[in-house]
């Protein structure tokens, strides 16, 4: 079991990158999955901006505790159960388990 601190991303700067770069950036960064699920919502950027958010922090701590030497974000999937909590997916990394929260500013 990994628990995930916080990282904190300005919604503002996610809606500029989402507007200039469009798709690039978002299949870049985001799974089929996580698009779909932010862009049905009223506000896709503070969607967007809270799974940015926890793939940096889960990059972070797998990186910090030796899990990998590299991950892409992209690997790295923030998915929300039917009542929308949010958990975490790493194909790659099958036998562990998070613990998540997702924030933004």
């Amino acid at each position: 079991m990994i628990s995930i601190g916080t990282d904190i991303v300005k919604t503002q700067r996610i809606k500029k990158l989402v507007k200039e770069k469009d798709e690039s950036f978002l299949k870049k960064i985001f799974t089929s999955k996580e698009i779909k699920y932010c862009t049905s919502n009223l506000k896709p950027y503070i969607h967007f901006s809270g799974k940015y958010a926890a793939k940096e922090a889960v990059k972070k701590a797998l990186l910090s505790n030796g899990i990998v030497k590299s991950i892409s974000l992209k690997k790295i999937e923030i998915l929300n159960n039917e009542d929308k909590s949010p958990y975490v997916s790493v194909k790659s990394l099958m036998n562990i388990k998070f613990n998540i929260s997702v924030s933004h500013e």
